[in-house]
């Protein structure tokens, strides 16, 4: 706790510091109601603290805890969501959250890192800033994306990706033996250099399945794809379904915790109807229409629902529309049968299934859902104060928290998944 002119305390903000610790620090930033730090020393050590595995941490951005046990990292996160929910929603768990760990390394299947051609560097962002780190390895990455990167410096280091090249991302597939590989170009990029070069990269690594290469987006309506060199998807497999995931769509990063996430998620649901909202590719609804008779799954971004058209079997029917957009369509339609919303005999779903972006819903369509009245609820979180925040809607609107799942899909940083079942 920190102090200002008046003797009253402020908040402190002291990142990779954790708690029961002497620290020797500095006030590096004076704000009105709180200050960051940065520790010089260690004076009194937790016995939580381990030595980070990773040579860049404390200055790559990328990850937080590596110098907290893995066990005491779950316990930080589990205390962050109950406080967040605390705080923010006035909401007291009467149950226990039920946890769900991952392997803590080497789980990301899909890696994106900055490009410096002249000289060349790749890496990614230091901490609270937009300065490229050169990064050589990532321990939190897959094995394969790390060949891959590998291969892309000794690229680099031979003088050989074009200028232009801003971004790289790297996607593997589940067993990590096949590799999408996306780049983003400024306007500025050639597509003949561009294309020789992923030409080239590919034939260094044969496990690339596909390269595709689209222009800075920044100004324009859509990005504009600049080429592709073999395919443009990569067949993600699970234990329920193999999806097709083309670039530019979004695909969950655990490699490790798929599986589980879809279990804690559909497990044990079933009936008429089922909704899943921010559909993705698919990777609820595919799982879902074993148990229900129609799935509907609402999904805004044209490359994720031509995706999710093409993984959903006969039983599922896919909306190409933003979240708010089909549920007021619902609303008009409730009861009138029109067109492809809900078959017209059944007004409410049996479950809606929810996996938002980190801004969460918000009160509108929160509301607006919450009105629909499905009995069920899986509301799938990626941001504990937005969860919070919609959860006082559904909350008010009668609905009970039946359970409460803190999936670690994050390892060695703050970040943390939730799933709420909600009922009534």
């Amino acid at each position: 706790m920190a102090a200002d002119e008046s003797g009253r305390g402020k908040a402190a903000f002291l990142p990779f510091v954790l708690a029961g610790e002497k620290v020797e620090a500095s006030i590096i930033e004076q704000k009105a109601g709180f200050v960051r730090a940065q520790a010089a020393k260690v004076i009194e050590a937790s016995p939580q603290r381990v030595v980070p595995p990773c040579p860049y941490f404390v200055t790559c951005g990328g990850c937080h805890y590596q110098h907290a046990g893995y066990d005491h990292q779950l316990e930080i996160k589990g205390e962050i969501l109950r406080e967040t929910l605390r705080r923010t929603a006035k909401i007291e768990l009467s149950s226990e959250i039920q946890v769900h760990a991952s392997p803590p390394w080497n789980y990301r299947n899909r890696s994106r890192l900055q490009v410096q051609t002249t000289p060349f560097q790749a890496g990614y962002f230091k901490m609270r800033s937009h300065e490229l780190l050169p990064v050589e390895e990532c321990p939190i990455s897959s094995p394969l994306i790390n060949r891959a990167l590998k291969a892309l410096w000794e690229s680099g280091r031979a003088q050989s990706v074009p200028a232009g090249i801003r971004e790289i991302e790297f996607f593997a597939n589940a067993d990590d033996s096949r590799l999408m590989v996306e780049l983003s170009c400024s306007l500025e990029a050639r597509r003949a250099p561009v294309r020789a070069w992923a030409e080239e990269f590919q034939g260094a690594m044969p496990e690339i399945c596909g390269l595709v290469a689209f222009r800075d987006s920044k100004g324009r309506e859509a990005t504009e794809r600049l080429l592709s060199v073999g395919s443009n998807h990569l067949t993600y497999e699970t234990k329920n379904a193999a999806y097709r995931v083309s670039a530019g769509s979004f695909f969950q990063v655990n490699r490790h915790m798929t599986d589980e996430l879809v279990q804690i998620v559909t497990g044990g649901q079933s009936g008429e109807v089922a909704l899943d909202l921010f559909a993705g590719v698919g990777l609820f609804s595919t799982a879902l229409a074993g148990d229900f008779h129609h799935i509907f799954s609402v999904e805004s971004s044209q490359t994720s629902s031509a995706d999710l058209a093409y993984n959903l079997p006969e039983n599922g029917e896919s909306v190409q529309a933003a979240t708010e957009q089909y549920l007021a369509r619902l609303e008009e339609s409730r009861g009138v049968g029109k067109g492809k919303f809900l078959p017209q005999s059944l007004h409410t779903p049996d479950l809606a299934v929810i996996d938002p972006p980190r801004s969460g819903l918000g009160e509108r369509v929160a509301r607006k859902l919450a009105n629909l009245g499905a009995p069920r609820v899986v509301y799938v979180s990626c941001d504990p104060a937005t969860l919070a925040r919609d959860l006082v809607v559904f909350l008010a609107a009668g609905y009970r928290m039946a359970q409460v799942h803190l999936i670690d899909l994050f390892p060695q940083t703050y970040h943390l998944e939730t799933v709420v079942h909600l009922v009534r």
